[in-house]
């Protein structure tokens, strides 16, 4: 397809900018194609400034920030929404109501892009892992392989102007995401489906239902001759909710599928599972088994996921950021278990309207104190709680829980950030919070 020709000349809107890179690379590719666009954001200009001044040139766009406006959702030829848009927004309401068509950045790329292989990646936990550790795989068996999807500072759409009839382009998805990919009725060629735990219910608004019908369009929309893995616990799920939409082709992986002799380095039961899709994902696209086992062997995982960033006087530190629900925290801790009894944790902030019964029991059993930052999240966790053996402290910001930890800390101890939280209101997102808390650390 010509792309240029697809955009030149249209009006587009674009629902959300955002400080992450996406928004702007989706924006700089479609303005360079020749589209007139307005942006429209919430945040107001001072916040986007780094945003702001990377698409300072471009004469055919039109910012509209610190609001939305129904005006910038009608009489217009395309609507791109940003992941996270509420569902029940009024704007895109506004959009449909005048047939207008609504499009996501990943979403709209499998779309356009033809002769590409289409490999997706979705779960509560684990997408990343599998997504980095199924990429370098491919990478090292030299295969044309991008990256796409929710890869911070990535965007797909641009990847129009790179990509060749046979390339894969292998992308992580997150619930938002396929939505697009439900909206347009299309999956990927190859579905890989981690897990499915309870998150987002702030935005999901308590309905599990709603949260597991964007993940399962990963696979619902794929023809019989495409492919969806899977971990055993998510097949049962799917068997029991939504078996009418499996297609033929599905392979079910777990951890006894990594063969005895391979040294993987990443931590937890979890992580192994992780692995093990990669695997067979990696086999089912004809890459040799040597090529496998020596990327498996040298990956050390992805950053802000169960990350050690150093040893200072005996005392480790991980960073899991990522780790932003109960769940995360829990499987945290399993991986880390031979330090039980010597794990500092950080954590809390924000609500995702989840509970914390598991997650009370579980570090009550494994930690020696608890630094948390201020928000619903964390009043949660000290309900849970109720009386510790443990001292529970608050701190405004990463700098002084990460000194404040520290100081605490006696040789052998472990310092993890795994909040169980979402990051908002302390921080600007998730990465935010990761690259603080290595900031800190490095400057101890």
């Amino acid at each position: 397809m010509n792309y240029r020709r697809f955009f030149e000349g249209k009006k587009i809107t674009i629902m959300g900018l955002g400080l992450l890179g996406r928004g702007v690379g989706v924006s700089k590719f479609l303005a360079e194609c020749g589209a007139e666009l307005i942006i429209t954001d919430l945040k107001k200009e001072e916040d986007l400034k780094s945003s702001l001044k990377k698409l300072e040139k471009f004469s055919n766009i039109k910012f509209v920030l610190g609001e939305h406006r129904l005006e910038d959702f009608r009489d217009r030829d395309m609507i791109i929404k940003a992941a996270g848009v509420p569902l029940d927004s009024p704007f895109i309401e506004e959009a449909r109501k005048n047939g207008i068509p609504v499009e996501m950045d990943a979403s709209l790329f499998a779309r356009l892009a033809e002769g590409v292989k289409i490999i997706g990646v979705t779960g509560t936990r684990g997408k990343s892992t599998v997504t980095h550790l199924l990429y370098e795989i491919l990478e090292s068996s030299r295969q044309r392989v991008f990256l796409g999807g929710n890869v911070r500072g990535l965007s797909t759409l641009p990847l129009l102007k790179k990509v060749k009839e046979g390339d894969i382009v292998l992308m992580e998805l997150d619930s938002w995401q396929l939505q697009g990919f439900g909206d347009s009725k299309i999956s990927p060629n190859i579905a890989v489906f981690t897990t499915f735990l309870r998150d987002h219910q702030n935005y999901y608004k308590g309905d599990m239902e709603k949260y597991f019908s964007d993940k399962a369009n990963i696979y619902r929309y794929q023809k019989k001759e495409d492919v969806l893995f899977m971990r055993p616990e998510v097949a049962k799920f799917i068997k029991n909710k939504d078996k009418e939409n499996l297609k033929e082709k599905t392979v079910v992986v777990n951890k006894k599928s990594i063969p005895n002799n391979w040294k993987v380095k990443l931590l937890g039961d979890h992580n192994l599972e992780n692995v093990a899709l990669a695997i067979s994902t990696a086999k089912y696209l004809g890459i040799k088994e040597n090529i496998i086992k020596k990327t498996v062997e040298k990956f050390t995982g992805v950053p802000g996921r169960l990350e050690f960033i150093r040893e200072i006087k005996g005392v480790k530190f991980y960073n899991d950021t990522t780790a932003t629900t109960p769940d995360g925290v829990i499987a945290g801790m399993d991986s880390l278990k031979k330090y039980k009894g010597k794990i500092i944790l950080i954590g809390g902030g924000a609500d995702k309207a989840l509970e914390y019964p598991e997650y009370a029991k579980v570090i009550k059993k494994n930690i020696i104190s608890l630094f948390l930052f201020k928000g619903v999240a964390s009043d949660k966790i000290v309900k849970e709680l109720g009386k510790t053996k443990f001292p529970v402290y608050f701190a405004d910001s990463m700098k002084v829980a990460v000194k404040s930890a520290f100081t605490y800390a006696e040789k052998g101890d472990v310092i993890l950030l795994s909040p169980g939280a979402a990051s908002f209101g302390v921080f600007k997102n998730e990465f935010d919070r990761g690259d603080q808390f290595v900031n800190a650390v490095k400057k101890l």
